[in-house]
């Protein structure tokens, strides 16, 4: 794919140039949804993740809009996009770049690898090792890379949209507890009703209808987007429950490992970004709860789980596990 015209790193600070946050999520969550049908929600939590300066893994079967939605938020943002196809031969310099010796300055210059983009679109993540997994650990966490003695700031905004197939683990590589950690949500896309699916397969028929959206952002509106995400209010009595909810998931019977500090703040990041969403600047308890598993399940470290158990199933029971606490844990009036 033709990466979309490039934009500066964001050096606009929002108050000298006001911008309507929700107004440009609105614009965002309409682009995409005119080429991801009939999935609203999943949508919604995708651009939820962009204000809350979070990465997302969309898991699911193939074939059913994973790569679709990437390449759409990707193309109504603008800036730059880079798709990395993981493989098993994949290395960490085919992401980060490496340093070149140049013979006529005599000096080693450093290549910029595809992880310097705005969006990074990691196609099949769980296909390559766990060493070039591990690769993209700082990225993510720190919007940065070392690279020998040097460390190289990422241009901003900077989301990685990872996909994986839940049900085949032969050839692949599970992600570890420390990278699935990075991921503020965790997707799944499901297959369309009928009547989306027709759409989906007459609307592809003559060309690529993610081509043909346009950005509706550029870098000052993702800027006041992220700082109003920042401001939403959020209720000590709402916090207080949310901190019961993780102090549930650690002690838990079923589960080897909870929810980590760092989990806790990622949720309730994403909190704020659904209310910022939903057009408001305070949280309801139903932003976090509908937030809920997707920022934690994944999270989570089922207890006795097979090493060799595939994706969907771990998922499914963690995803239980989640509700039984969520009904439990009472909400907050």
């Amino acid at each position: 794919m033709t990466p979309v015209s490039p934009v500066p790193p964001i050096s606009v600070d929002p108050q000298e140039r006001p911008r309507d946050a929700r107004a440009a999520l609105a614009r965002l969550e309409t682009a995409v949804t005119r080429v991801v049908h009939g999935k609203p929600a999943v949508v919604r939590l995708a651009v939820a993740a962009l204000a809350a300066r979070g990465h997302i893994l969309i898991e699911d079967v193939p074939g059913v809009g994973k790569t679709t939605m990437a390449r759409a938020l990707a193309r109504a943002l603008g800036g730059t996009f880079r798709r990395i196809q993981f493989t098993s031969d994949l290395l960490p310099s085919d992401i980060l770049g490496v340093s070149i010796f140049n013979q006529e300055t005599a000096r080693f210059e450093f290549r910029r690898g595809p992880i310097f983009a705005n969006v990074v679109l990691a196609d099949e993540i769980n296909r390559t090792t766990p060493r070039t997994q591990s690769s993209l650990l700082e990225a993510m966490s720190e919007g940065r890379v070392s690279i020998d003695t040097h460390t190289h700031e990422l241009d901003q905004p900077f989301m990685v949209i990872a996909t994986q197939n839940p049900l085949e683990h032969f050839g692949t590589y599970p992600l570890p507890e420390s990278q699935m950690d990075r991921f503020l949500l965790r997707l799944r896309m499901g297959y369309p009703s009928p009547a989306d699916e027709r759409r989906v397969v007459t609307a592809a028929q003559l060309e690529d209808p993610v081509e043909a959206i346009e950005p509706v952002v550029d870098a000052a509106d993702v800027a006041a987007i992220q700082t109003a995400c920042a401001r939403v209010r959020v209720e000590d009595a709402l916090l207080d429950y949310a901190q019961r909810l993780v102090a549930a998931t650690r002690e838990s019977p079923f589960l080897a490992l909870g929810v980590s500090p760092r989990g806790f703040q990622g949720w309730y990041r994403a909190g704020k970004a659904r209310a910022l969403v939903a057009g408001r600047d305070y949280a309801v308890p139903d932003d976090f709860k509908e937030t809920a598993i997707p920022a934690l399940a994944h999270r989570l470290v089922l207890s006795g789980g097979s090493a060799g158990e595939p994706l969907g199933r771990a998922r499914e029971e963690a995803e239980r596990v989640m509700n039984e606490l969520l009904e439990r844990i009472p909400v907050p009036a």
